[in-house]
Order: C-alpha cells, then sequence, then structure tokens
C-alpha cells in the first residue's frame, strides 16, 4: 500500500510538469536530418512539428534503446538461470523417480527442498 501511495506522489506531480512543459513548448520547429542543408533549405515553409512532439520523441527512442542495450547486457544471467532452473527440474524429477522406485510416499516440491535444505 505504501509503494503505490508513493507512486502516485511520484507520478502525478511528474505528469504534471510533463504536460505544463508541452504546454510551454507548443511552437513548431522543422525537423531537419540533413546536416549539410543550405539556410535557404531550412527557412523554407512548410510544416513544422511542436516543440515538445519531438522531444517526447528523443526521449521516448532513448528509454527504448537503454531498455533494449539492458536486456542485452543482462543476456548471460537470464541463459545462468534458465540453465539452473533445467537442474532443478531434472534433479526434483530424478528424485521423484528415486523415491517412487523405493516405495517412499509422494511429497510436494517444496517439501524436498525444506528436506534437503534441513530447513524444517
Amino acid at each position: 500500500m505504501v509503494s503505490k501511495i508513493v507512486g502516485w506522489l511520484v507520478l502525478v506531480p511528474l505528469c504534471a510538469v510533463l504536460i505544463v512543459f508541452a504546454l510551454a513548448n507548443r511552437q513548431f520547429v522543422i525537423v531537419n536530418f540533413n546536416p549539410f542543408a543550405s539556410v535557404d533549405q531550412l527557412a523554407a515553409p512548410g510544416y513544422g512539428v511542436p516543440l515538445f512532439v519531438v522531444l517526447y520523441l528523443v526521449l521516448l527512442i532513448g528509454v527504448l534503446l537503454g531498455g533494449i542495450a539492458t536486456w542485452f547486457a543482462q543476456g548471460h544471467h537470464r541463459q545462468r538461470e534458465r540453465h539452473w532452473r533445467r537442474e532443478a527440474n531434472h534433479l526434483t524429477s530424478e528424485l521423484s523417480a528415486l523415491r517412487k522406485s523405493q516405495g517412499q510416499p509422494a511429497t510436494s516440491p517444496t517439501a524436498d527442498v525444506d528436506d534437503l535444505l534441513e530447513l524444517r
């Protein structure tokens, strides 16, 4: 519950700041991806885009690229976790097969872990 309240206390002012920023930066700008364009081409009349749209798109692209980079950087952690999860599933099935062959009653998988770790 506290995390929801803190989330609201952070998100509501952040959204308000973003809305105020968008309202304050409504002037149109010309977006050009050609760094070698002449000044005459830049000053030519045409369609513009509001400045806040340009800034929000750049922010969104930055967040997406950062997320993709983080996902690739953490690939070896996910691979290791998949390996150990397969190993745990294999050992659990092997343990249940051994118990079944010895005639012991089947227990829940968490009880197996607890017994192995001697937590009970």
